[in-house]
């Protein structure tokens, strides 16, 4: 039995590097939306002591006058990176789950007689960072949990080629004797100072617990944790992601907003933005809200939040029906005089795409319910939004402070990298 873990490496960082190599050994880090808090680190950046979420002010200074590099988000621009290395993976082993936007997990069962698996590794690393400039790492081991471990061993011993395969007893008590119990896949920190008062101060003081045990005092789920450093697989692959519950498009704004003109067109490419969500899903949705707030941390300016929820009569998927709701939407939640720090659509009650509810009789207001000819303007909007509706923001204005974003290499021609 053998799992593979990949995992990106400083991704968000290593993503502004694939186009910038003069980039190459400078701190990066990358900024939350309006450029509010750290989320992404360089090596360089962690070496020099700079925290995960902290805000940007109180580091700007110190870490600009070691001539670091700092971005603005670029989602957009890591999400297409990140399809491209997820799609490479596809092609080298039968089975894959994407756990996050920089890992997967992958299933090596059907190569381990045929293949040497830490050479497969390598190769995997390899071709990756050829064909994409995204470094790797890759912990190999018989179940998720040690895949993890094999990671953080990979980080503790700066191991060069970034791979680790975990294969012997020897060596996976070794790596979990020198893993503090806190970096144990899925025991956050209010389990840890458990953990610790029982004087269970590693991985490995973790595998040596009777699961039984684990299970009367704490949980089923960490049973199969200490179940899994032990050896066993109690986690398989999740080959079947289930459909999203609730659909959330929503921004704060580095600017705010007083007055339902400006206010509007935002609002609608939220709409647009949640619409495009729900087919890439293949869903419908029958109820769609819209919720607009004041900042709660300026009390020296009244306070106002507001929500409208829209019920439809038959489910849909179609951009036009999803503006129309939330124009519904907006109107009564909307007061002058207020200062709108936060908007934002949620989509709920989903139903397959592929069912359709017949109205008894014609209503005026019927949901439109194309979806082919939505597909083909998300197909013509895949790099750069080429098609807008009527209601939207077209000015290339947000509400957004992102001053510092890279190009969408990737995405958009006009923004295609130069050679010269």
């Amino acid at each position: 039995m053998a799992f593979a873990l990949v995992d990106c490496e400083s991704f968000y960082a290593s993503c502004e590097r694939v186009f910038r190599p003069d980039l190459k050994n400078i701190p990066i880090v990358v900024l939350s939306n309006n450029d509010g808090c750290v989320i992404a680190r360089s090596t360089e950046a962690k070496k020099m002591g700079i925290a995960m979420g902290i805000p940007w002010f109180k580091v700007r200074e110190l870490f600009l006058k070691q001539n670091g590099q700092v971005f603005s988000s670029n989602f957009t621009f890591y999400g297409d990176m990140s399809a491209r290395v997820m799609n490479i993976l596809e092609g080298f082993v039968p089975r894959v789950e994407i756990y996050s936007i920089d890992e997967a997990f992958l299933d090596l069962d059907s190569l381990k007689e045929n293949y040497n698996l830490y050479d497969f590794g390598c190769h995997i690393r390899s071709i990756v960072r050829q064909w994409t400039g995204i470094p790797v790492r890759i912990g190999i081991a018989p179940n998720k949990t040690l895949s993890k471990i094999a990671i953080n061993e990979i980080k503790r011993t700066n191991q060069p080629t970034s791979v680790m395969y975990l294969s012997t007893e020897k060596q996976i008590e070794e790596a979990l004797k020198h893993t503090p119990v806190h970096k144990v896949w899925g025991v956050g920190r209010r389990l840890t100072n458990h953990l610790n008062n029982a004087g269970i101060l590693t991985a490995l003081d973790l595998a040596n617990v009777n699961p039984r045990n684990i299970r009367k005092q704490f949980s089923v789920v960490l049973e199969r944790t200490v179940r899994e450093l032990k050896g066993e697989r109690c986690l398989d692959l999740d080959d079947d992601i289930s459909s999203k519950k609730q659909i959330v498009v929503s921004r704060s704004f580095g600017e705010r907003v007083s007055d339902l003109k400006t206010l509007k067109p935002i609002v609608s490419n939220f709409a647009v933005r949640a619409a495009e969500k729900l087919r890439h899903e293949r869903r419908k949705c029958s109820q769609i809200s819209v919720f607009v707030r004041t900042s709660p941390f300026n009390q020296n300016k009244p306070q106002h939040s507001g929500i409208k929820t829209i019920e439809l009569f038959s489910p849909t998927n179609d951009t036009r029906d999803i503006l129309a709701a939330t124009k519904k939407g907006l109107l009564p939640i909307f007061k002058s005089g207020y200062d709108y720090a936060k908007a934002g659509i949620i989509l709920n009650r989903f139903s397959d795409e592929t069912v359709r509810q017949q109205l008894l009789f014609k209503d005026p207001d019927s949901p439109k319910e194309n979806t082919e000819f939505m597909r083909y303007i998300d197909q013509m909007n895949t790099y750069e939004t080429q098609v807008y509706f009527a209601s939207q923001n077209t000015k290339k204005w947000s509400p957004m402070k992102q001053n510092m974003t890279s190009p969408k290499y990737t995405t958009n021609w006009y923004q295609l990298p130069r050679v010269n």
